[in-house]
This record gives C-alpha cells, sequence and structure tokens, in this order.
C-alpha cells in the first residue's frame, strides 16, 4: 500500500477529498485514502498472516480463502456502493487498518473495520468510522449496520460511545448493531476506543 496513489492510474470515481493525514492519541500518523485495486497484495499478506484472534473477531470464525475474486471484491469498489478506506503508517508505508461498508438495504450499509493489533486503543478505528460515515451519508447511506462477536470488548465500548443505535445480542454470542449517520459530523473528532 502506497501513501499517496499515482494520478494516472485511480479508477473511475477515485474519491481524492478523502485522502488526508492524521495524527493519532499516541503521536504516530497515518496517511487515510479510500482502497485501490493495488493494495490486494498486502490486504492478502494482511488476511495470510493475521493472528487467530484479529481472525476470530473479524469473521467471527476463521479466515476466508484467500483468493484472486475475493481480493478483487475487496479491493475493486464503486467509491459509491461499496466503500472501502485504508490507514497506512506514513513512516514504514505499511496499513495499519482497514474500514469498508457494503450494501445492506435501501440506505443501510454493513461495515467492517480491522486494525492491526500494534495500532489499537489509538483511536484508529474510530477515526475510520467517522471517515467512512462521512462519505456514507454525503452517498445517500443513513445506517450503519454489523455484527460482532458479544465478547469483543474493543468493539462493544465503541457502540456503546457511537450514539444513536440499536443494540441487540442474538444467538450463540453474536450482537448486532445498527447506528444512524448524522452527515454534519466532521470526519474527525475526539478518538474512541477502538478495535
Amino acid at each position: 500500500m502506497g501513501l499517496e496513489p499515482e494520478p494516472g492510474g485511480l479508477p473511475p470515481g477515485y474519491p481524492k477529498e478523502y485522502q488526508r493525514e492524521e495524527v493519532l492519541r499516541d503521536g504516530r500518523r497515518v496517511f487515510i485514502r479510500p482502497i485501490l485495486p493495488g493494495d490486494a497484495p498486502e490486504l492478502a499478506d494482511a488476511i495470510r498472516t493475521a493472528d487467530s484472534d484479529t481472525l476470530r473477531r473479524r469473521f467471527l470464525g476463521g479466515a476466508p480463502r484467500v483468493t484472486a475474486a475475493l481480493l478483487a471484491h475487496l479491493t475493486v469498489v464503486d467509491y459509491v456502493h461499496r466503500f472501502a478506506l485504508v490507514a497506512i503508517d506514513t513512516v514504514s508505508g505499511r496499513g495499519a487498518g482497514i474500514a469498508r461498508y457494503e450494501p445492506a438495504g435501501e440506505g443501510v450499509a454493513e461495515i467492517a473495520v480491522v486494525v492491526r493489533p500494534e495500532w489499537r486503543r489509538v483511536g484508529l478505528g474510530t477515526l475510520l468510522i467517522l471517515v467512512l460515515a462521512k462519505a456514507a451519508a454525503e452517498r445517500g447511506v443513513h445506517t450503519f449496520s454489523a455484527s460482532y462477536l458479544a465478547e469483543n470488548r474493543p468493539v462493544a465500548a465503541l457502540v456503546e460511545d457511537a450514539g444513536g443505535l440499536i443494540r441487540q445480542v442474538i444467538e450463540q454470542g453474536v450482537a448486532e448493531f445498527s447506528l444512524t449517520l448524522d452527515g454534519s459530523q466532521p470526519a474527525t473528532g475526539p478518538a474512541g476506543p477502538d478495535a
């Protein structure tokens, strides 16, 4: 994952306005930008090398089989109905986190966020969700929804702090939430707990 994408190699509709450098609570910097198809190799490596706890939390079980079709689905988006952001360490150039939404109904999108363990608890997950929510609201999405393991305390804390949500624990320890988006909120804000 490179920091700034090459201008000539941007996909149609690439929203440059979501490129930004941010400082996290611990002083580290990340560059946030919309995902690109060229991010596939690093994303594949991240899935293959993720620790079992991260995989269990993200996929509610084991990791999916990494295929060209899966990587294309994850990295080729239209930036309207399907949108994803990556956060890149400005020092190493390596990915630190990713957040995405996928359509789940009229005006509703399902979100997913993954932050590398060494980047957790510094506000990165919260920041990614705030920027993603701004993009979603500008594209007609009014509600985010997601499922997560009820035991996943960082995500549960993030959900609790989000406000405007309905949370329901469903069978076998899986929790579900929905969050009404407020398009007037800024894309940055105080960093809270994150996954």
